[in-house]
């Protein structure tokens, strides 16, 4: 009998299933740097853009987050360009609600024509008849969150929209919007340095959502020589952003990370993360150290 096939790196991150029906693998994806400058216009290799993306779904890669603003658009259409026609098993989350004026401006839009036109949109740049995750990239405060909300929920009934997110949202806002309609993930700043969102990411855990941190490897004063990030690293002979991200991975069943980058190499390291296994005084010192 042959020996089970090892798991690809990726894969050893485990898997959480989003909405109680998506297996994915918790080490994911996020496109945002497939961009120019400020998140705008073309990459300077857009073919490295598409081997990077190639590649992560060679090790064991299957959940790759993206929006329509990240370009825009031309994140989407170099994951189709890349990857489709797509795997059984790839899940791909995009985002509706933010417009771009130039590099590194964003600006919320909530109208419910507008989001529905942009999820059209989604819809024909990565070649799908349904978005398995669409995520309210922000909350309009010019625009009531039923109207917001309702529109996603329309799309869902319509059998464009698998499932419905939230992103850089309180728990206060969580609970209005789950009121109008059902969610399966939040994507909130979380990383290391920065933790502002833990209530989010405590109250995602209890409720079995997907906790889906953004800026994912940022290590601040901790990656420093002499700090705590940069001492555990050195015991394990990798880099203090792949610590960082096993530290995430170790900090709760719902965490998904999605480390982005516009090169191989740099992929490939993140990846690596996954194997990495801290012991419980290195995941307790690092959870003190803020």
């Amino acid at each position: 009998m042959a020996r089970q096939a090892e798991r690809l790196p990726a894969q050893r991150s485990g898997t959480f299933l989003l909405g109680g029906d998506l297996p994915v693998v918790r080490l994911g994806y996020g496109a945002m740097q497939l961009t120019g400058p400020g998140v705008w216009g073309e990459p300077r290799d857009r073919g490295e853009a598409r081997a990077v993306l190639r590649r992560a779904v060679e090790l064991g890669v299957n959940f790759i987050d993206t929006a329509d603003s990240y370009g825009p658009y031309v994140s989407e259409e170099i994951i189709a360009e890349a990857l489709h026609p797509y795997g059984d098993s790839l899940v791909i989350a995009t985002k509706a609600g933010l417009v771009r004026t130039g590099p590194g401006e964003w600006h919320p839009v909530g109208r419910p024509e507008y989001l529905r036109q942009e999820v059209e949109m989604s819809l024909r740049r990565l070649r799908l008849d349904r978005i398995d995750l669409l995520q309210l990239h922000r909350i309009d405060p010019q625009v009531p969150l039923p109207d917001q909300i309702g529109v996603l929920a329309d799309l869902k009934n319509e059998g464009k929209i698998r499932h419905i997110g939230v992103s850089e949202v309180s728990v206060e806002e969580i609970e209005q919007v789950r009121k109008i309609a059902e969610i399966v993930s939040v994507q909130n700043l979380y990383n290391l340095a920065n933790r502002q969102s833990e209530a989010v990411l405590d109250y995602a855990e209890r409720e079995g959502l997907g906790f889906i941190p953004w800026f994912p490897i940022a290590t601040g004063e901790l990656a420093k020589p002499g700090g705590p990030l940069a001492g555990a690293a050195k015991d394990h002979g990798v880099s203090p952003a792949q610590l960082a991200l096993a530290w995430l991975l170790r900090r709760s069943p719902v965490m998904l990370p999605i480390p982005g980058t516009s090169r191989v190499a740099h992929l490939e390291e993140n990846v690596a993360a996954a194997e990495v296994d801290l012991t419980d005084d290195e995941y307790d010192v690092l959870a003190k150290a803020v």
